[in-house]
């Protein structure tokens, strides 16, 4: 399973969304909206969203590793 973890370097909400990833022994390549205009106007206020690049699911924020876990085993 591939995951993108969306968000922001300066985002405080991120650094919270990537420490419930390691609380879930969960890995997911980070990539900073600020980066892309269309990622930008997707995701902007949406930010973190955990993505499945292999199915296309989301999770919104907010989630924990409990949460992380679940989302990936509907996966």
């Amino acid at each position: 399973m591939a995951l993108v973890l969306y968000g922001r370097g300066d985002c405080a909400l991120c650094w919270h969304a990537e420490e419930a990833l390691r609380h879930a022994d969960v890995v997911a390549v980070p990539i900073d909206v600020d980066s892309d205009a269309a990622l930008e106007t997707r995701y902007g206020e949406r930010i973190p969203v955990l993505r499945n690049e292999d199915n296309g699911t989301e999770l919104d924020w907010p989630f924990d590793a409990y949460a992380i876990r679940k989302f990936c085993a509907t996966a």
